[in-house]
């Protein structure tokens, strides 16, 4: 049986950039050149926790080792593991039987791992606990006959794996221009959940509409969008009016990087660009610019975002100063699958996932 990989490309080669004198000259820029570091930044505590989860899988089962969907929406992380022998695949149906798969931290439907117990396959559970917490929520209110309204993206696979809690009682929410189109059977009994990775502020937007026509729509019993998606955004909000650029570190298939560069514009940066690596970053953004703020979306390694700040220390950005609006201290154990061979083998090395415990190159 062939297997297919999902092809992930590295980086171009640079082009020939145009010289900082060059884009000075372009330009006057109106005050002293600094940048705006976000803090919190970069990975989260369910990201790290997957990405420890098949580098650990690799070490101790040796490659291949077969991930269901990207493990984490990240070009760089991605590419990085294949290079260490796993192989990405779309279905189950793509690993051969009995062989391993981890599934992705933004979680899988009841209907997925049925379909790799058929097939005999070795699994690995790597979903961000606090997924798993909005898939438990969804069991729990369809047991009691609710309708349930998933505020998030149809087709993302976070929301496909929630959706498939609870099929017959779950309506995907796209937004603020799907509320007319919601239909319930009691409105007395109707509750909101969302993807994690979402805007704040257009989920409650989405929210606010819903309540409009449905006043007694429950909220969740807490917040289903997670706490690094929210402390990302807050801290772009603190640094967008303060920036005429902003540059967001993360790949065009991750929902928070996204919104970064949404909130950014939306809170007043003149302009905002998401790129996947430095060499991406065109120099003719910084042409008048005197501020630029920088931050990551969650599954982004440290690493890609001081290429960003060397490249800016080129262009003259050198004053770097670390906007803080909150602390990260979370931390997850790994999946418990993976939990019992780590014990078993006596390694005790990167036993959680959290902010601050991954190497930053």
């Amino acid at each position: 049986m062939s297997t297919t990989a999902v092809s992930v490309p590295m980086p171009a080669v640079p082009r020939r950039r145009r010289s900082p004198e060059d884009v000075a000259a372009a330009a006057a820029v109106p005050g002293p050149k600094r940048v705006l570091l976000a803090a919190p930044r970069g990975y989260c505590a369910g990201v790290d926790r997957a990405v420890i989860a098949v580098e650990k899988a690799l070490e101790h089962y040796g490659p291949p080792v077969y991930v269901r969907k990207q493990i984490v929406h990240n070009v760089h992380v991605v590419s990085s593991l294949e290079a260490k022998g796993a192989i990405f695949v779309d279905e189950n149906e793509e690993v051969p039987e009995g062989e391993l798969v981890i599934f992705s931290a933004h979680g899988v439907s009841p209907a997925v791992i049925e379909s790799a117990a058929a097939r005999g396959l070795r699994t690995i559970d790597a979903t961000c606990p606090l997924v798993t917490k909005v898939h438990r929520e969804a069991v729990r209110f369809a047991t009691d006959d609710y309708d349930i309204l998933l505020i998030g993206h149809e087709g993302h696979e976070e929301v496909e794996g929630t959706a498939g809690e609870a099929p017959d009682h779950i309506q995907i929410v796209n937004g603020p221009h799907d509320v007319d189109k919601v239909q319930v059977r009691d409105p007395e009994k109707v509750i909101w959940l969302s993807q994690t990775t979402l805007s704040v502020d257009e989920t409650m937007e989405t929210v606010r509409l819903l309540k409009a026509r449905f006043p007694t729509l429950q909220d969740p019993p807490s917040d289903d969008i997670c706490y690094a998606t929210t402390n990302r955004q807050v801290a772009i909000k603190k640094i967008a009016p303060q920036a005429e650029l902003v540059i967001v570190v993360g790949s065009a298939n991750s929902s928070n990087s996204v919104r970064l560069v949404e909130v950014a514009l939306e809170y007043g940066a003149k302009a905002s660009h998401r790129v996947d690596f430095a060499n991406e970053v065109d120099e003719s953004w910084f042409e008048g610019i005197s501020t630029v703020g920088l931050t990551s979306g969650a599954s982004v390694p440290e690493i890609l975002v001081q290429d960003v700040l060397r490249l800016l220390a080129e262009y003259g950005y050198v004053d770097v100063e670390e906007v803080v609006t909150a602390e990260e201290d979370l931390l997850f154990s790994l999946p418990k699958e993976l939990r019992a061979t780590l014990k078993a083998a006596g390694d005790t090395s990167r036993g959680l996932g959290g902010h601050g415990a991954r190497p930053t190159s």
